[in-house]
């Protein structure tokens, strides 16, 4: 008999990966998910690849002993872009990252075919949205901007402050004069920030948010392999982070709204630093 009511695994770097926990929690609402968000260490952006790898599987081994996991959805796109080959090729489960779901979702979406691409530096400067743009569509135009002060936006929960629509439009006016018809939101905490990042470009220029094809991604991985919930299986969701539970909870409230039970708390991980 196959245990498919296990727990689906989740990570970030910190809040925004929370936008594929909403995503996934609509698509599947039978199946239960451990989520960790390690904002002690955020942001990932800056930091060396190799301790970005060390720390996602640090969090991977932890949802593996503590909550017996089925699946792992790396839902940050530095982490994915730094640890997800290794992974999926150590882990005797499902690992899936969001870049791979955003550039299939951008690549559909685009008709001028000059995408644009918003994440940290971590992921900017590893070329991995750059590159699987170009090799599914070789003659587009990839535009790439790193833009950490949109993650401590989030982070703060200064994301609906007065001066953000400003702010968002010096920012992005580089790819208003690109001609860009698509962006990417590559970075799983800029959904929050999508209505002023669609104002600052227009209704012309489509946002995708890998988020949400990630959850679908996932839904048709866990259907394919004889992984899904029964339909009658309860969910349960626990929400981790390794920094404040009160700032954590009051801004996954927020955006997660009240429609299900999230149980927060604290996670204390061997090292800190």
């Amino acid at each position: 008999m196959k245990n498919n009511n296990k727990t689906i695994g989740m990570m970030d770097s910190g809040i925004g990966g929370l936008t594929v926990l909403k995503a996934a929690a609509q698509q599947m609402p039978n199946e239960s998910i451990a989520y960790v968000g390690d904002t002690a260490r955020m942001p990932y952006g800056p930091r060396n690849p190799a301790e970005v790898a060390k720390f996602t599987r640090q969090i991977a081994d932890y949802l593996i002993q503590e909550h017996d996991i089925k699946a792992l959805a790396i839902a940050c796109n530095t982490a994915t872009a730094c640890a997800l080959p290794g992974l999926q090729a150590e882990l005797p489960i499902p690992v899936i990252g969001v870049i791979d779901s955003g550039v299939q979702s951008a690549v559909k979406t685009s008709q001028s075919k000059k995408i644009g691409v918003i994440a940290t530096q971590g992921t900017v400067d590893s070329g991995q949205y750059q590159a699987e743009i170009k090799a599914a569509v070789p003659d587009s135009q990839v535009f790439a901007q790193a833009e950490p002060d949109f993650v401590q936006l989030v982070e703060q929960n200064r994301y609906q402050d007065d001066d953000v629509p400003a702010l968002m439009a010096d920012h992005l006016a580089a790819f208003k004069e690109e001609g860009i018809d698509t962006l990417v939101l590559g970075c799983t905490h800029f959904p929050l920030l999508a209505p002023a990042i669609q104002e600052a470009l227009g209704p012309d220029v489509t946002l995708v948010d890998p988020g949400i094809a990630t959850a679908e991604q996932l839904a048709k991985i866990l259907q394919d392999q004889g992984l899904d919930a029964d339909d009658n299986h309860e969910a349960n969701y626990n929400l981790s982070t390794t920094g404040s539970v009160e700032t954590f909870s009051e801004i996954a409230s927020q955006w997660l709204g009240q429609e299900h039970d999230w149980h927060f708390n604290h996670l204390d991980l061997p090292s800190q630093d």
